[in-house]
């Protein structure tokens, strides 16, 4: 898992040398005018869709979703796909119930686009379009590279279908380098949290699903109780569960989502909360403790927010004893019906 953490900026350096494929996918989008966007996922995964959801709602302004499997391979449900785009996004490409989503929204009159890291993979052969992540091979179960390289593949691809330049995103590899670097603040930070059976994950816009990967990293790796909110619906009842001895982890970086939290980290405040933050240094000042990040435009932030919530995932999962490569009842491939 450190080394899968530490490759994530060449794993960028390599996909952005590919960016005109991811741009030429795009253009293929594009061309077909599709009027809603539907996109289907399991586990981190599912964050990385969550994150395009955002690129295209606010980007496209064309309206998203999010599939539930189950009304189809559970349910039969056969809905009218027409002028739909779905996006299937998974490592492996080998989930029955998405690659059965895939193969029905395709035969109702879906235009369907496979993110994998498998390109001979069952999902990839049933979707029309297809890219691959470029992460290589991930042998840690706990998926770290495999993510930001969808998350980054699923940005120059919703950019060629905007028609827009990518160059924003050259910097990304220096400046995860940076964030690297955070390690042996991360690696203290983690011994705070060493004996905590549960914790909360919190973020707005861009960096919700940042919020939702950390939760599942800590669960995964660690075995605690991890549960992840919007800034907003935290403050409509989760809240009350807060108190100083259970930890927040918030993401609060420059651009309207880190503003859009700053309510929430008063309110926070107010609970007495022990919060670590990740994100711009106004907002990381005001808190208990945290990383600061470089500055990087806000819909490419959550590359780097999620690094060290990553390496918080491993070294808290070393501080407990366990090993964070196989956590236990895990496999690196889950298939799903």
């Amino acid at each position: 898992m450190a080394a899968e953490i530490a490759e994530q900026p060449q794993v960028w350096r390599d996909l952005l040398a590919a960016r005109t494929d991811y741009e030429e996918v795009g253009a293929a989008i594009a061309a077909a005018a599709p009027r809603f966007v539907q996109f289907v996922a399991r586990g981190t995964s599912d964050h990385a869709a969550l994150y395009a959801k955002y690129l295209v709602e606010v980007g496209l302004q064309i309206p998203a979703g999010m599939v539930s499997p189950s009304s189809i391979t559970v349910y039969g449900a056969q809905p009218d796909m027409r002028d739909v785009l779905v996006i299937a996004v998974s490592q492996s490409g080998g989930s029955p119930d998405l690659l059965r989503t895939v193969e029905t929204a395709r035969a109702a009159g879906a235009l369907t686009l496979a993110v994998t890291n498998n390109e001979s993979s069952p999902l990839s052969e049933a979707a029309q379009l297809h890219v691959m992540v470029r992460a290589g091979a991930e042998r840690s179960v706990a998926a770290t590279k495999s993510y930001t390289a969808e998350l980054l593949a699923l940005h120059l691809v919703i950019s060629g279908w905007r028609g827009v330049s990518t160059a924003a995103a050259d910097v990304l590899p220096d400046l995860g380098d940076q964030v690297l670097g955070s390690a042996p603040a991360v690696s203290q930070a983690a011994q705070r949290y060493r004996f905590a059976q549960r914790l909360l994950t919190t973020g707005r816009g861009f960096s919700y699903p940042t919020a939702r990967e950390a939760a599942l990293k800590l669960m995964e790796t660690s075995y605690l109780t991890a549960q992840s909110f919007s800034g907003a619906d935290l403050l409509h009842g989760p809240l009350a569960t807060v108190d100083p001895q259970l930890p927040v982890l918030a993401v609060v970086p420059s651009g309207r989502g880190g503003a859009a939290m700053e309510p929430v980290l008063g309110r926070l405040a107010e609970q007495r909360a022990d919060v670590f933050g990740v994100g711009s240094a106004d907002r990381i000042a005001a808190l208990s403790e945290g990383i600061v990040l470089p500055d990087a435009p806000e819909e490419l932030s959550p590359l780097l927010e999620v690094i060290p919530f990553q390496l918080m995932a491993l070294h808290l999962s070393l501080a407990r004893g366990e090993d964070p490569d196989r956590p236990r009842g895990l496999r690196k491939v889950t298939e799903t019906l």
